[in-house]
């Protein structure tokens, strides 16, 4: 897919492009600037100061924020180790916090336990094992639902309005589809509850160019039916032109948050951060003078 057309869905209804207001990018340290170009009004999800780890004395995190507001699609992006999937599962009550707060709505959730998350409107899809293989498709997403399950035919109509495919491949078993589709499938469970929170962790990784292209174009397309949506991403390029706003961490600490275009063509985000992007950028600032031949 073109870039333009991944540009398309960054737009809003008057097709004016996602706000870019406010400094482009903030220093480690400057606990003051950490949500730039952040709305007015209280946060939906907030992460406070979050330190947190595996192993006892060993922190991943290292006093990172977050803040989420109402309709907003953020991207979490860094080098690797840097604490990014850490912080989506201390999020969501799997990895314990020993220090810092979680809230939603402004109530305290920290160290919740992800049943209660899920109960209070917290979605989680993981990167790996994200199905039950042996299910159908409509068995996942029954037991995605298995809380409520008398919502179960209304939240399948509401995915399947977002997916079609699933509702027409309901009686296939989830072990027999492509990566991609598996991916579907973990997303549509994890809406089955009506999340207003969804958080994913590196949905693109493994999948071809196409695949990937189509599973940031489905985020979007979540996040416009009124999810708000946390992504952590190592396609870094394609997770900044999606996102509202975008978090790097670095050393489990934000290093550079801002807008997603501003953070994609800031040049000390691209020589830290973004690797290969700085020839992206490059290359898309000088373009060849006469088209490419066509090849078919």
């Amino acid at each position: 897919m073109s870039d333009e057309a991944m540009e398309a869905v960054t737009r809003d209804d008057h097709g004016t492009p996602a706000s870019t207001t406010g400094s482009t990018s903030v220093s480690v340290g400057d606990r003051a600037g950490l949500h730039r170009g952040a709305p007015e009004g209280e946060p939906l999800l907030a992460a406070t100061d979050l330190v947190a780890g595996y192993l006892p004395g060993v922190n991943i995190l290292n006093g990172c924020d977050l803040v989420l507001h109402p309709g907003e699609l953020i991207g979490i992006i860094g080098p690797n180790g840097a604490g990014k999937s850490t912080l989506l599962k201390a999020l969501f009550g799997l990895v314990n916090v020993r220090s810092g707060s979680v809230t939603l709505a402004g109530e305290e959730i920290t160290n919740l336990r992800a049943d209660h998350l899920v109960q209070r409107g917290v979605g989680f899809v993981p990167q790996n094992n994200n199905v039950f293989p042996t299910l159908t498709i409509e068995e996942n997403l029954q037991m995605g639902a298995f809380q409520a399950p008398r919502k179960f035919a209304e939240r399948f109509a509401f995915v399947a309005d977002l997916f079609p495919t699933l509702a027409e491949r309901r009686r296939q078993r989830a072990g027999s589809l492509s990566g991609g589709e598996r991916q579907m499938v973990a997303m549509a469970r994890a809406l089955m509850m009506e999340p207003s929170v969804l958080l994913l962790d590196e949905p693109s990784a493994g999948l071809s160019p196409v695949k990937q292209d189509e599973t940031f174009l489905r985020t979007r397309k979540i996040n416009k039916a009124g999810v708000s949506v946390v992504i952590v991403e190592q396609n870094a390029r394609r997770a900044l032109q999606i996102c509202d706003r975008g978090y790097v961490l670095d050393q489990g600490r934000n290093a550079y948050s801002g807008p997603g275009r501003q953070l994609m063509h800031d040049p000390k985000v691209i020589e830290l951060y973004l690797g290969t992007l700085a020839t992206d950028v490059e290359a898309a600032s000088h373009p060849p003078l006469l088209p490419p031949t066509s090849t078919s």
